[in-house]
């Protein structure tokens, strides 16, 4: 059987079967009868989108996470606050994420292609993977078929991760998600991307110095710091380039985040961190494989949500 002939039979196997993820309604394969072009369009958004400011690769990824671990991956991080409601982007925790407009622009087109088709929650976790790919990560494909919650409130972002956090307590936390210790740190690699403002770090810098961090890197850190909370610092040397680097700085006490330089420090974490620096490859796979899982927290789907017209607002 000839090439074409194989692609053929492939294609007819993925629209009968839509690669299935066990109880959940989610395929790979969802929009090949309903939009056939929805993961290009997205995928183009993105592309554009980092060609004119490659940073946004960061605010993508740590959109789709600050989806997931508020109310399950649903769009509810894309809500605009209401007179009645303050959502979950008016948190504190939230006022740094960016890339809510590449996420308008993927769905307005969408609406024209095929309307009220493609969820926003699957725009933000389509995505997310593009960024990755796009900023030289692992390339990897997630089921598809979430669909946009209703719920939006300030209150819930206290179940994010807060930067002060040591390992034991991150354990903790993504451990009641599903997450073991190995996923939570390689799901922390996606800090091998982007910026943290001075407020999240500038209390490792007062009083005593955090004894984890390195000394040259605090009295860079302090310089920094002294133009005001805002000021941003990279995580890693490559800030919009997905690479390993991230680790090696753990292993040279130059973690920006207390919550990042804990997973070096702490002996239930650091051959994981001694791992990923030595083999990227290995961190790549592993990377991969947990936003797979994460991409799947706690979804709706059929009538337990919608496909959102705007996703700044419910239908």
């Amino acid at each position: 059987m000839g090439i074409p002939k194989l692609l053929g039979v492939f294609l007819v196997m993925e629209m009968m079967s839509g690669f299935r993820f066990g109880a959940h309604g989610l395929s790979m394969g969802y929009y090949v009868m309903s939009c056939p072009m929805a993961e290009l369009i997205v995928r183009n958004s993105v592309i554009r989108a980092l060609q004119a400011d490659p940073t946004l690769a960061a605010g993508l990824i740590r959109m789709h996470f600050h989806d997931c671990f508020i109310e399950g991956c649903d769009a509810s991080i894309l809500l605009d606050s209401t007179k009645d409601n303050t959502a979950e982007k008016d948190s504190p925790a939230n006022l740094s994420l960016r890339g809510y407009e590449v996420i308008d622009a993927a769905k307005e087109e969408l609406e024209k292609e095929c309307p009220g088709v493609v969820s926003c929650a699957d725009i933000v976790a389509m995505a997310s993977t593009y960024a990755v790919f796009e900023a030289g990560g692992p390339v990897y494909d997630i089921p598809k078929g979430r669909k946009d919650g209703s719920r939006s409130k300030i209150q819930d972002t206290i179940n994010l991760p807060p930067p002060t956090l040591n390992a034991s307590q991150l354990i903790k936390m993504f451990g009641q998600h599903g997450f073991t210790a190995q996923e939570m740190v390689a799901l922390s690699g996606a800090h091998t991307l982007g910026v943290a403002r001075c407020s999240s770090f500038k209390n490792r810098l007062v009083d005593a110095v955090d004894p984890n961090l390195d000394s040259g890197f605090a009295k860079q850190l302090t310089k920094t710091c002294s133009a005001g909370d805002n000021t941003e610092q990279p995580f890693d040397g490559t800030r919009n380039h997905f690479d390993n680097l991230y680790f090696n700085a753990l292993q040279h006490n130059t973690g920006l985040l207390a919550s990042d330089q804990t997973l070096f420090s702490s002996a239930r974490t650091r051959n994981i961190v001694n791992g990923y620096a030595f083999n990227q490859a290995m961190f790549f796979f592993d990377f991969q494989q947990a936003m797979v899982k994460m991409s799947m927290l706690d979804v709706k789907e059929g009538f337990k949500g919608e496909v959102r017209q705007n996703c700044r607002k419910i239908n």
